[in-house]
């Protein structure tokens, strides 16, 4: 029988199995019926501690963007990442986003000891990494990332708000509201839909047998997403 010297020992191993910065990331937009699924990593500055840090979907628009630029101030570096609509139709809404969260992390300046990923799947990475439940209420890198990547997509949604105004993107941010489907029933489905999602198949199919649909689009210029935005901080200031 192990002694309890011996069992308290190999506890320690495990608490201290990864010395050194350790990444938060999270995703925004796994539901939605359209645009890009967005990813962040963030590595904070355990020096500049970032008050208000939560869950981004129990804060108000305000706040996320209060947070947001303090995360990108105080940081020690972060990294977005989507992967895009073509993406999502290709692979799957899962595989995407995994895609989105391994950018995310491939993309920050400074490599991390340890990744803790929101949820309960890892995307593929050649660091130690842990999937956490619950982790953007748990685990502050986490929340940041949720912040970073909430607000990134949101600013997208209200671009193509402005190419498309008849779906009301800066509204519902491409999720399935009563608003939105009525728009696809009425308009079909624009260039930034993800076809492989149901409702929206739906709409291509009304299309593809003849119905008449009313598509208006107000930019000259299409909105055309960069598959990997990266964002990193340095601090210039001087020591105290």
């Amino acid at each position: 029988m192990r002694s309890r010297k011996f069992l308290k020992a190999e506890q320690a191993r495990l608490v201290w199995d990864a010395p050194g910065l350790l990444a938060g990331v999270d995703e925004a937009g796994r539901g939605p019926l359209a645009g890009p699924v967005v990813a962040a990593a963030v590595i904070l500055d355990d020096t500049r501690p970032i008050r208000g840090l939560a869950d981004s979907k129990t804060l108000t628009p305000l706040q996320r963007e209060r947070l947001h630029d303090q995360i990108l101030a105080k940081a020690l570096c972060c990294s977005i990442a989507q992967a895009s609509v073509e993406e999502i139709d290709t692979h799957n809404i899962l595989q995407a986003t995994m895609l989105a969260m391994r950018r995310a992390v491939e993309g920050l300046r400074l490599k991390p000891a340890k990744v803790l990923v929101d949820g309960n799947r890892l995307p593929t990475l050649d660091v130690l990494a842990e999937a956490v439940v619950k982790g953007d209420a748990l685990v502050k890198a986490i929340s940041a990332a949720s912040i970073l990547a909430k607000v990134h997509r949101d600013r997208l949604c209200e671009q193509l708000h402005i190419e498309f105004p008849n779906y009301g993107f800066a509204g519902h941010k491409g999720y399935g509201t009563p608003e939105h489907l009525e728009a696809l029933q009425r308009h079909g489905a624009c260039v930034h839909h993800r076809r492989s999602f149901s409702p929206v198949a739906a709409a291509l199919a009304r299309t593809a047998a003849g119905e008449t649909l009313v598509i208006e689009t107000v930019s000259a210029t299409p909105v055309v997403f960069a598959t990997t935005v990266e964002t990193v901080h340095l601090d210039l200031r001087a020591a105290p």
